[in-house]
């Protein structure tokens, strides 16, 4: 009988506010450093894909080599479910819920 797929979880989720990243150690050990700007620039939501035809395409940006539009900061990250994480940008902006495994996909490459 196959052994399903481990889903990535984290282990700890810091907002660094002085380096302006997201950092998320992962069970694996991985260490991943978000830059705030790229993840906005990043969000999965649809407003951002550019429409519900776009959702459930594969779309992992760089985030080294990601060019945000904007500089903004994080007003507060809360928790979905056991699953995601929903982030309330400083925009206003709060449609995006980023998976563990969108996050684990879209860790900058150097972390691995």
């Amino acid at each position: 009988m196959p052994v399903a797929k481990q889903e990535p979880r984290p282990v700890d989720i810091t907002l660094d506010r002085e380096q302006h990243e997201l950092r998320i150690k992962w069970a694996d050990g991985t260490d991943c450093r978000y830059p705030l700007d790229a993840l906005r620039e990043a969000c999965p939501c649809a407003l951002c894909r550019g429409g519900h035809e776009y959702m459930g395409k594969a779309f992992d940006p760089d985030l080294r080599t990601l060019q945000p539009t904007k500089h903004v900061t994080v007003r507060e990250i809360t928790m979905v479910g056991n699953y995601a994480i929903n982030i309330l940008w400083d925009d206003l902006h709060d449609q995006g819920i980023y998976s563990w495994d969108y996050l684990y996909r879209i860790c900058p490459q150097e972390a691995r």
